[in-house]
């Protein structure tokens, strides 16, 4: 379980195809400490909720299954692509986030990026059996970013990016038609569909 506040930004070394899916090789920027996390620990990858089978003092492996590939960007991942890392969390913790799970629902497409007094505005375009979990003001993951809904749409939903995120993640690099893992809020799914059960 992680809280969507981004940690590091890694970067993809190496990646090897396996039979079935492929193996990364994540090298961190020297915020998050390798040394506290153990081999089979999680690690939040842009999203994606990934377990570590090597490490170093400065790099670490991960497998990802084909199932994972399907569902997220990872499959367009490339050597040198700059990626979000958080570690999960520990006991005693803070929770300045919300509760991310790490389990990418599907990916959205980027379709507006506009300044918007100090911030920056983003309009996201998720698949459309999404946006029914989606409200203002709630909460929602991209690649691994605790987000705020600022306002939605009928087949989109916008957020606001301060310099702070903008710098500390790699919101930085998005542009207009990029794809971006998204993770629909627990909370609202459980609603939803008690919501649906008792209709």
């Amino acid at each position: 379980m992680f809280t969507g506040l981004i940690q590091d930004i890694g970067t993809i070394t190496a990646i090897k195809p396996l039979q079935q899916g492929i193996r990364l090789q994540i090298a961190t920027g020297g915020s998050l400490d390798l040394a506290r996390e153990k081999i089979g620990a999680s690690i939040c990858c842009s999203g994606c909720c990934l377990t570590v089978t090597e490490k170093t003092d400065t790099a670490f492996t991960v497998d990802v299954s084909a199932e994972t590939l399907s569902k997220t960007n990872l499959a367009d991942w490339t050597v040198g692509d700059h990626i979000n890392l958080e570690p999960s969390l520990r006991l005693g913790d803070e929770l300045g986030g919300h509760l991310v799970y790490g389990h990418v629902d599907g990916v959205a497409e980027v379709t507006d990026i506009q300044p918007d007094g100090e911030s920056i505005r983003l309009v996201i375009t998720p698949q459309a059996e999404f946006m029914r979990y989606i409200a203002p003001k709630g909460s929602i993951t991209l690649d691994g970013i605790s987000l705020t809904v600022n306002e939605v749409g009928q087949s989109n939903f916008g957020v606001n990016i301060i310099p702070h995120t903008m710098d500390q993640t790699t919101l930085k690099h998005r542009k207009p038609g990029d794809k971006v893992n998204i993770e629909i809020d627990m909370l609202a799914r459980y609603v939803a569909r008690v919501i649906g059960q008792s209709e």
